[in-house]
This record gives structure tokens, C-alpha cells and sequence, in this order.
């Protein structure tokens, strides 16, 4: 499943924007998007920058608008370095919900300048495209290819990212309305959606099983582990034959998917999170489960987010003990669900992973008493098993994951998305948490819709790679 192109905001981008075209007093307004692009096959649009047209430097009324040509320019220079795309975007405050024959023109006027300008020295093709936003936030785009003077094509998905998700289609009427949350018209747009799922086993192929079983359109699998005989008492859709076989784990649900769900897109991808095949392949996605135990895979999967603008669901489970007079008990069976889009604090900011942690992490591939002391400390029960009896808590965690996808989506809780960034469970004491995480501050890993810009999510060893 290859959508023909996408154009995607961070949240707090969209609000920026919306506030700047619709300032309340019924003018139309306007502002550039510069983008990075993603191409494979279809075509992806991350805002990196927004440059706003000053409301006192334009002519302004309620169907019309002409802003200065300096800012197109000054557009075009920030855009020249790394190739950008440029979407020139106005209000529509009379609620018009199509381009008129005065964006068109409009349109004839600037799109072919700015093919013009264009370095010879950068490759491939690039597009360029306009867009209005409607008073409730939707928006509708286009994009112009070649010299800019063919016909535009309608963007298929605009997509926002924040506390909430929004979708705008191309196909479908411009309304900022969601569908009803676990109704057939869910269904069907989860039939356009992509989700990658990074970590294909306890944990993440129950995520995997719930997303093809609630209709999502493709799945982009990670994970370069083989099945073996002590996985097959957790691992979904795993057979004492793929263990026979060292079948791949993505293989193994693959397998499964091609007899439930048939006309589902599975790409499997048996690499390591921390290759570039992987990591190119993520970033097709609309959304990503982390379902590792991993720092390195939460570390890149937290730069992939930032980078390709994409909403992150990461989800952890431990079963941490003590030895009160030398017996064995449960201390706490404890989930965690943190939910990372675009902008907000990311899983280093939340704690999830450290920089020691990483380093540690490093030095266990070479030290396996490292983690072996980890098991005699009461990390987790069980751990020094070859099969822990653990899918029940790993299904309560991959579940609680997927609703959050689906909260976030369609927005069936009474309270507002702000306060669950990170919800928390232990069924041990029968609690339920939630952090708004709003006291933290957030660090940019790399430039929020930096794409595929040089070197990939800022890793050297990510080019070495190529």
C-alpha cells in the first residue's frame, strides 16, 4: 500500500498556523510550509518550518488576498540548501472548501518561479504544491510536479500529530469531523493507515495480530530474531514447525496474515532497528509501536519519530521481584504506555532509556555477566528461563498500547488526551496511572521533519550503512 503523497504537520506547527490564518478578523491570511520530502514510490511531506506572511504587509479582504513577493523569496532561500518543497497555504475564512479560479491563478503566478529556481546541481525531481485551511482547521492541498505548470494533484492525506491526531483526505469531504470510534468508518480508514512494528515478538505481535484483525491497511514489520521452542508459549501465530525451522519471526506472522487477512499489506523487514534498511522502512509508516526491550531500539525509534513526524507508542512490561528472607515474590506487575508525537517530550526526555543505559547496553553484547547479574539482582522472574509464562501480561500491555492509538485516533475518552501521555498499570495493587508530562521540557534528538537529510536521524553510522 503506496499513498500517492502525504502531508503531515506536527501539532504544535498546526496551531501555530491556524492561529496566523484565522486571527479572527474574517481576512484571509497566508504563510509557506517548507518540507522535506520522503519518496518511495508515493511521495511524503514533512513540515520543517513554517513561514508566516505578516497580516499588515498583505491586501487582505474576505476572498481575496496579495502578499509580498519578498516572502516567497525568502522561502525559496531557506528551502534551496537542502532541496525543500515549498506548500504555500491561505485561509479560506467564507468557508469555500475548494481552490477557486483566484488560487488558481495564483498558483500559475508563483509555482513555475519557483521550479525556476531550482540549483541544477540537486537531483531527482522535487514538487511544490498550494493549500487553504478552513475555519475548523482542515485543510486541502496540492502539489505540482515537473516545470509546475501541469495539473496539480490533490494530496491524499493530511495528517496533524498532537495531543489528538487529525486526518484531512483528499477524497472526502474537507471536515476536521472523526470518525466514531470502533465503527465501520474507523474500519475503513484504518484500511488507508500504515503502522510500523518494531519488535515482533512477546509483546509486539499481539500489537501486530490487534492492528491486521481491526483493519489497518499495511503492516512494516522489524525484527531479526528467528522462532525459537521457548518462544512458542507467547508468540502469536508461532508453531512448533517455525521452531523446527528457525522460521524469522516476521516471516512466521506473514505467514498468518496471508490466510486472516489477505488483502493486508505485510512488508517484513528481518533487520536490526539500528540498520538503515530498517529505519527507511519505518519511515513509510503512519504510525509506530515500539515493542522492544531494548535501549538502542528506543533510542532509534525515537529519532525516526522526530525525524519523519511520526506519532510513537511505546510499550514496556516487567515483572520486577524481591527476596524477602530469601523466598521469591512478586514485587509488581507493572506496564507502561508513553505516547511521543511530534515535538512533545521524547522517551530519553521521559527517562525510558539514558545515555548510561545505552553505554551498558553496549557492553552486555560483550558482557554477558552484566545482565546475568541483572536476573541474580531480581530484574525479572523467570528471566533465566528458557520459557517464561508471561503472554497475559504481555497481552493486557499490547492492548493498552493499541486503545492508545485508537484514543488518540478517534477520541473516545471522557478527559482530554493532554493527561495521558504516559499511562501506567500494576496489577499487583490493582493501579491504574496517568502522567500528563507537560513539567518536562523537550529536547530535539534531531531536527523535528529533518526526513532523510544527511547524515540519517544525525548517525554516521547510519550512512556507513547505505
Amino acid at each position: 500500500m503506496i499513498r500517492g503523497s502525504t502531508l503531515i504537520l506536527a501539532g504544535a506547527d498546526f496551531q501555530r498556523l491556524q492561529e496566523h490564518l484565522f486571527p479572527g478578523d474574517g481576512l484571509e491570511a497566508a504563510a509557506v510550509l517548507v518540507c522535506s520530502r520522503v519518496t518511495n514510490g508515493g511521495v511524503k511531506l514533512l513540515v520543517r518550518e513554517l513561514v508566516t506572511v505578516p497580516h499588515e504587509e498583505c491586501e487582505r479582504s474576505s476572498r481575496h488576498l496579495t502578499w509580498p513577493g519578498e516572502y516567497i523569496d525568502m522561502a525559496i532561500d531557506i528551502a534551496d540548501q537542502d532541496d525543500l518543497s515549498l506548500v504555500f497555504i491561505h485561509s479560506h475564512p467564507n468557508g469555500y472548501p475548494e481552490f477557486s479560479n483566484l488560487d488558481n491563478e495564483s498558483d500559475g503566478e508563483i509555482i513555475p518561479p519557483v521550479f525556476a529556481s531550482r540549483r541544477k546541481s540537486h537531483a531527482g525531481v522535487t514538487v511544490h504544491g498550494s493549500a487553504i485551511m478552513m475555519p475548523s482547521g482542515a485543510i486541502r492541498a496540492r502539489l505540482y510536479g515537473g516545470d509546475g505548470r501541469a495539473s496539480p494533484d490533490t494530496v491524499d492525506l493530511v495528517a496533524v500529530y498532537g495531543n489528538d491526531a487529525s486526518f484531512f483526505w483528499g477524497d472526502q469531504p474537507l471536515t476536521a469531523d472523526r470518525p466514531l470510534a470502533f465503527s465501520s468508518q474507523m474500519t475503513a480508514e484504518l484500511g488507508n493507515l500504515s503502522a510500523a512494528i518494531i519488535g515482533v515478538s512477546g509483546t509486539g505481535s499481539i500489537v501486530a495480530e490487534q492492528l491486521m484483525r481491526m483493519g489497518l491497511g499495511q503492516l512494516i514489520l522489524i525484527d531479526s530474531d528467528r522462532v525459537e521452542e521457548k518462544n512458542l508459549n507467547r508468540i502469536l501465530n508461532a508453531t512448533p514447525d517455525h521452531a523446527r525451522d528457525a522460521v524469522l519471526k516476521v516471516e512466521a506472522f506473514t505467514e498468518a496474515a496471508s490466510i486472516i487477512r489477505p488483502d493486508m499489506d505485510v512488508i517484513a523487514v528481518p533487520r536490526e532497528i539500528g540498520c538503515r534498511a530498517a529505519v527507511e522502512a519505518i519511515a513509510q509508516a503512519d504510525l509506530i509501536f515500539s515493542c522492544v526491550d531494548s535501549e538502542e531500539g528506543r533510542h532509534v525509534a525515537d529519532r525516526v519519530a522526530q525525524a519523519f513526524l511520526q506519532p510513537l507508542f511505546d510499550v514496556g512490561v516487567t515483572i520486577p521481584v524481591r527476596k524477602p528472607g530469601g523466598v521469591t515474590k512478586i514485587a509488581s506487575i507493572a506496564g507502561r504506555i508513553d505516547y511521543v508525537y511530534p515535538g512533545s517530550p521524547t522517551l530519553f526526555d521521559r527517562g525510558v532509556y539514558s545515555a548510561s543505559g545505552l553505554r551498558a547496553e553496549e557492553l552486555r553484547k560483550h558482557d554477558t555477566r552484566a545482565y546475568e547479574q541483572q536476573v541474580e539482582e531480581g530484574y525479572m522472574p523467570g528471566a533465566n528461563e528458557e520459557a517464561p509464562s508471561v503472554i497475559c501480561v504481555n497481552m493486557h500491555g499490547a492492548s493498552a498500547a493499541v486503545l492508545e492509538a485508537v484514543a488518540r485516533l478517534y477520541r473516545y475518552r471522557a478527559d482530554s488526551n493532554e493527561g495521558f501521555n504516559r499511562t501506567e498499570f500494576d496489577l499487583v495493587v490493582g493501579e491504574h496511572m496517568k502522567e500528563p508530562i507537560q513539567d518536562l521540557e523537550a529536547r530535539n534528538l534531531v531536527r523535528l521533519g529533518s526526513g532523510m537529510l544527511k547524515p540519517l536521524l544525525g548517525l554516521p553510522s547510519l550512512e556507513d550503512d547505505a
